[in-house]
């Protein structure tokens, strides 16, 4: 028996020569109109074909914290606009957050606590001192006083506030603590 090898027609091959050219001028041509992206409320959205893509941005600009003690919130601006609220735990009984306004200090992705049993404090914007905003594994208390000092976060918080700091500079943002 002999085997026959099949061919493929040159007809196959100059269309798909053609349709790879015309493929190639329209997406070309449709390319400003294809991909739009856009920013807006920290999220960067992009649509391709008529499907919509978003990702999260942190927006840029002077970033203000502000920590009401009394509300146990801290609201977090951009420009003068409001992006995100949050609940935080301030100081305890018997221990005290500091009001006032300060610039960063220092940021450290996970830092360890050594004047309290090296508790880890992932996502430290430190802003005067040893007092940090900062993330918290005890998020059930959040909402309510329950720290040593320091402004505790959800660690999902913590980790938005550290990268606006982070994008934006410790120069553009303050922390502002309030009653």
């Amino acid at each position: 028996m002999t085997s026959k090898k099949t061919r493929f027609p040159r007809i196959s091959t100059a269309f798909a020569v053609s349709a790879l050219a015309v493929l190639a001028a329209t997406s070309l041509a449709l390319a400003p109109t294809v991909a739009k992206a856009e920013n807006s409320g920290g999220f960067a959205k992009t649509s391709v074909f008529g499907f919509n893509f978003f990702k999260t941005t942190a927006p840029k600009g002077k970033v203000v914290a502000k920590i009401d003690l009394s509300d146990q919130r801290m609201n977090i601006y951009v420009n003068g606009r409001r992006y995100h609220t949050f609940k935080v735990s301030t100081a305890r009984r018997g221990y005290v957050t500091p009001t006032g306004s300060w610039r960063p200090t220092r940021l450290h992705e996970m830092w360890h606590s050594r004047k309290y049993d090296m508790s880890p404090m992932p996502h430290s914007v430190f802003f005067k001192g040893g007092y940090a905003v900062h993330g918290t594994n005890s998020i059930s208390r959040l909402g309510s006083p329950a720290s040593h000092g320091c402004i505790r976060l959800h660690p999902a918080d913590a980790r938005t506030f550290y990268n606006m700091v982070k994008s934006n500079g410790m120069r553009n943002t303050t922390v502002k603590i309030v009653h």
